[in-house]
């Protein structure tokens, strides 16, 4: 009881210390709260550093190659066993292959232009649409994704393949499947404002075939649109045929056209720097929102979608669909290099890749060896077209799918001044593999760099914070 008394006169004597106390803490309170809010700031920081290598190598299975583990493709087992399974049970298959490759020099070559969006495949396919010897096709397989949307880009890729069986034996009927209620003549094909058959002689009077140039697409309007049988017996006349495609999913599909002795299917495979292609992609996301969307739904449910390049809710959603279709392309491209560097001799000697960075830079050597796969020859004028079209200025028009004159070093770089820290080291560390075996390496950031970005990022929210 004396000690309770004691206590009560101790402070009943001093009630202004009691006030004082009571006011005090405010302010550092306050100033303990933002040391806090920092902590969980860096921490958050470090974390989002950390995630993204976590998910990369810490769950994904792995093969062992050279003595080192590397990040295994989806579905390797079941895709790798196309090639053996097809080997063994179709050698006569493979003996009339091998002889229609032998008589290549008579034989009519078929090209597919493999490729992504926003790897400057439209640019390579019009090299190939230049050529007076070739027949080119711009995307047809459009119109089946145009048809059948939404369908998952995985369930497309069978009559994605049977399209082009149909095409490469010029048989355009096929186009009437995916046309609805639209009459089909030539100007149902899609790109065909810019096509060199269709808008030269004799189906067009707008152009010569044989002179260089880029076709005129108002001049080309006008043309009359020609019936198919028309375009069908052009086709035949061409040593040389070229579909350029974004849309099969990766080399697997195309297996089938390039055992077919009928067909002599070669591939010509073109990659990009994944840091370059994401730029592009969000650049023109309004344009790749449904084509992205179907490619996201082709991911199979039993595999976990990591979605670490997806950005925050704050962002539209077209850009949320671009940036997490990124992560399964870069997942297509390690399927493609490792079947490759497994496919038999007869697949390898009818598969050619080039990095677009190597085209535009040594446009001539490379347009050399891209024609030499594809059994044609180069000239002085398509030679002077493609140093034009890599030494423009700037470097992309207001249309995002408008092929005209670029400065290629700029083409290259871009993505160096466009994306921010945080999503050049999320493509790198997901598309890491892709990068190593292709030759593209990794963004040297100073520590100075990143610190400075960290300190912006950390004010930034800091003073989200205070003023709430």
């Amino acid at each position: 009881e004396n000690n309770v008394s004691s206590l009560f006169l101790h402070t009943t004597e001093r009630p202004g210390k009691i006030s004082r106390a009571a006011t005090r803490p405010l302010g550092e309170m306050k100033r303990r709260l933002q040391k806090k809010y920092l902590i969980l700031i860096l921490g958050y920081s470090g974390l989002l550093l950390l995630v993204p290598y976590i998910f990369d190598y810490g769950g994904k299975p792995t093969l062992v190659k050279n003595g080192q583990q590397q990040p295994k493709c989806p579905d390797l087992e079941s895709t790798m066993a196309l090639w053996n399974n097809g080997e063994r049970s179709n050698s006569t298959a493979d003996t009339a292959y091998e002889y229609a490759a032998n008589r290549s020099g008579r034989a009519r070559t078929n090209i597919y232009l493999h490729a992504t969006w926003r790897t400057g495949s439209s640019f390579l396919g019009e090299l190939f649409n230049q050529h007076p010897d070739v027949f080119y096709l711009y995307e047809p397989m459009w119109h089946i994704w145009q048809a059948l949307y939404p369908g998952d880009a995985g369930s497309l890729q069978g009559a994605v393949r049977d399209m082009m069986n149909a095409l490469y034996r010029c048989d355009f009927s096929v186009f009437k499947l995916y046309a609805g209620s639209q009459n089909i003549s030539t100007a149902f094909i899609f790109g065909w404002k810019t096509n060199k058959v269709i808008c030269s002689e004799p189906l067009c009077s707008a152009n010569k075939r044989d002179a260089i140039g880029m076709v005129k697409e108002d001049q080309c309007g006008k043309c009359p649109k020609r019936d198919m049988r028309d375009l069908e017996r052009e086709c035949k006349k061409y040593p040389v045929m070229v579909i350029k495609g974004v849309r099969v999913l990766d080399v697997s599909v195309l297996v089938p056209l390039m055992r077919d002795p009928s067909i002599n299917l070669k591939v010509l495979q073109l990659f990009r720097d994944p840091r370059a292609v994401h730029n592009s992609r969000l650049k023109s996301k309004q344009a790749l929102v449904k084509e992205s969307i179907q490619v996201l739904r082709s991911k199979k449910q039993a595999d976990k979608f990591k979605r670490l390049l997806v950005p925050n809710n704050r962002v539209n959603r077209a850009e949320n669909y671009v940036s997490s279709a990124m992560e399964l392309i870069c997942d297509n491209w390690l399927s493609d290099l490792v079947l490759e560097t497994n496919a038999p001799p007869w697949i390898k000697r009818n598969y050619i890749r080039v990095r677009y960075e190597d085209l535009v830079l040594h446009p001539m050597q490379e347009l050399q060896r891209l024609f030499k796969f594809s059994n044609l020859s180069t000239f002085s004028a398509l030679d002077e077209f493609v140093l034009n079209m890599t030494h423009g200025q700037g470097y992309s028009s207001d249309k995002p799918f408008l092929i005209s004159a670029r400065d290629a070093k700029e083409a290259i770089y871009a993505w160096r001044e466009r994306l921010n820290v945080q999503q050049i080291q999320q493509v790198e560390a997901y598309c890491s593999e892709v990068m190593k075996q292709l030759g593209y390496p990794k963004n040297n950031l100073s520590l100075s760099q990143f610190m400075n970005h960290t300190l912006i990022f950390i004010k930034i929210l800091s003073s989200l914070f205070s003023s709430t």
